[in-house]
């Protein structure tokens, strides 16, 4: 799956089961020429291929002959619309652990696992390579995220206020700050005891996106239920929508729980695992906004089997952070 997003907003889809680039926002149709579609159409199903080699490739690197694997890649560029600084990623992973990452001050590739040393070290002496990713990131990429900002300013300044409420489970499990439906992604939330941030008992969440475009994050309060009947706990949300930051006091009559059948939880298992579904992907942000996509081809044309490289995916925690998206410039 390949799902394309600028500031966290999606805005080109592709899946192995449409086999087809589609757009997920009327902007991109004015940004892109026609034929942009059928182009990345046919990119991208050359791309699914080369994933579905590199896993084999790598499966023999790891000695694995059977069971389910990911190939993941993420890369992108990044602007800050107000000091023009720009900035590069490009990333590898295998089976949710790092695999292969572009050091982009020293522009090469590094590794932390035996598997993909010969790899880094294959392509670290291909200028070529090295060349193309530079250009790719530092050139390409920024025109096209500054395109992608022009056409969608509209929806990507616009601000969505947060819904914040507080679930609990049952009497004895932790209380969860949760906050949804909100936009642009970044967010702020937390605890605090009797006015005072709380650092500790805290577990903050990472920001998931919902279906539509909006996102969504919790914090769980751990707290004995006589602990915060005799203190003032409250959660805290601070977003860019926000006049005022918004406080929900812990108490009972601000609590939700399932205890009655209320299924508050499938929302946020149903926004896992969509996450969970991304397999390579692009993000663009202006300031601090990134844009990344999918590898164009596989390593798996040079050396025996046992020593192909493969162009391994995205690095797990990096998709879970942001949310894996796709290619939103041309491939390169």
């Amino acid at each position: 799956m390949i799902v394309g997003l600028v500031d966290g907003e999606p805005f080109v889809h592709y899946d192995s089961s449409s086999h087809e680039m589609t757009p997920r926002q009327e902007w991109v149709t004015k940004a892109v020429d026609p034929d942009y579609w059928d182009r990345n159409t046919q990119v991208s199903m050359g791309t699914e291929q080369n994933f579905k080699n590199n896993i084999e490739v790598a499966k023999l690197r790891f000695n694995q002959t059977g069971g389910i694997h990911t190939f993941q890649q993420m890369y992108g560029c990044e602007w800050d619309d107000e000091t023009g600084a720009t900035g590069g990623l490009e990333q590898f992973g295998y089976d949710g652990s790092d695999f292969i990452a572009l050091d982009f001050k020293t522009m090469t590739f590094v590794t932390p696992v035996q598997q993909a040393f010969l790899t880094t070290v294959k392509w670290n002496h291909d200028s070529a390579i090295l060349w193309k990713s530079k250009a790719y990131l530092t050139q390409t990429c920024i025109v096209w995220l500054k395109k992608y900002v022009s056409y969608g300013k509209s929806t990507l300044e616009r601000t969505v206020r947060p819904e914040v409420s507080l679930l609990q489970k049952d009497p004895s499990s932790p209380v969860t700050c949760h906050a949804t439906g909100f936009f642009p992604r970044g967010i702020v939330v937390t605890w605090q005891k009797d006015g005072e941030d709380m650092h500790s008992d805290v577990e903050v969440g990472e920001t998931l996106p919902n279906g539509d475009g909006t996102f969504q994050i919790s914090s769980k309060l751990t707290v004995k239920p006589e602990d915060w009947k005799m203190n003032s706990y409250s959660c805290v949300v601070q977003h860019k929508s926000l006049q005022d930051d918004i406080a929900v006091l812990l108490e009972d009559k601000n609590k939700r729980t399932n205890q009655g059948g209320d299924s508050w939880g499938e929302g946020l298992v149903a926004a896992a695992l969509a996450l969970v579904a991304v397999v390579t992907g692009v993000v663009l942000w202006r300031k601090c906004r990134t844009g990344y996509g999918k590898a164009g081809t596989s390593d798996t044309d040079s050396e025996n089997s046992s020593q192909k490289q493969p162009k391994a995916l995205t690095l797990h925690d990096v998709i879970v952070k942001h949310l894996l998206c796709q290619k939103a410039t041309e491939t390169r």
